[in-house]
């Protein structure tokens, strides 16, 4: 049998060795037993079982498990909000837990009010072993050369305003760039989606795109375009007055991207346009 090896800041598959008064000890291996509180502890759960959890430190530095998931675990980027501020010490942030996540006074880029949302990295501080947060990104990503190919998928979380648009930061490794003049409509930091690699350049800066160039996306998105239209019984409310908002929520691509799907279809007599619907035409 394999001996468990807990990992502070990630999720475990750990063994429970016992039960007392204040819940389960799991088998953290060289961390020694690890407190699962009572408050999550199934009823099917006992010696023996094998629990998948979450391991931290508690207010008092101990370590204690959790069944619940962090909104970031460590190694990871997250948008956090800010619920207390304490000069001198640093702001607390809700990740999801009882435990609130300290992000240090070194470790901000600027003054924080309460209720602020910002993107931070969630990283285990080596001199006190504690889990906690930093707003200075630039030195968490990948310093090495990307080795990104053109329209290559990739996730992106926003992580800034700029003049020319937006960083996003690339599949928690490195800095992009969308173009404003690219994107349909506005977005926020914070948020998580799709994207494309659009280019890299010779100095290592990436391009961004939220749709794949020209007419390399129109197949796919075409049969996207399809599939709803006999999911809905072959009518969708979609035309060319459809606000690009519609059609980022309903197919994630913009007005210009859809409409180019929607004339490709049209062109190969699969569809039919109305002022206000699209329509599957019926097969001969």
């Amino acid at each position: 049998m394999m001996e468990s090896m807990a990992i502070l800041g990630q999720r475990n598959q750990l063994s429970v060795l016992r039960e007392a008064p204040p819940g389960f000890f799991l088998d953290g291996g060289p961390l020694g037993e690890i407190l699962l509180p009572r408050r999550y502890i199934t009823p099917e759960a006992g010696p023996g079982s094998v629990l998948d959890v979450f391991v931290y430190r508690d207010s008092e530095d101990r370590l204690v498990a959790t069944t619940e998931t962090p909104l970031a675990m460590v190694g990871e980027f997250a948008f956090l909000r800010v619920l207390s501020v304490r000069p001198g010490l640093g702001a607390f942030l809700d990740w999801g837990l009882s435990k609130d996540l300290l992000l240090p006074r070194r470790e901000q880029t600027g003054f924080l009010r309460e209720g602020e949302l910002l993107v931070v990295y969630v990283f285990i501080d080596p001199k006190s072993d504690r889990i906690v947060a930093s707003a200075r990104l630039d030195r968490w990503l990948d310093r090495t050369p990307p080795t990104y190919r053109p329209e290559q998928p990739v996730n992106l979380l926003i992580a800034g305003e700029t003049p020319l648009g937006y960083n996003a930061i690339i599949e928690s490794a490195h800095w992009g760039l969308l173009y404003r003049s690219g994107l349909a409509l506005p977005l926020r930091v914070g948020d998580t989606m799709r994207g494309f690699v659009r280019e890299v350049r010779p100095d290592g800066k990436i391009d961004l795109a939220l749709d794949r160039a020209g007419y390399v996306r129109v197949k796919p998105l075409s049969e996207q375009i399809l599939e709803a239209l006999a999911a809905a019984g072959g009518r969708l409310p979609f035309h060319d007055k459809s606000s690009p908002e519609e059609i980022r929520e309903k197919f994630g691509v913009s007005k210009k991207a859809f409409k180019q799907a929607l004339g490709a279809l049209y062109r190969a007599r699969r569809v039919v346009l109305d002022p206000a619907e699209v329509r599957l035409r019926p097969k001969c």
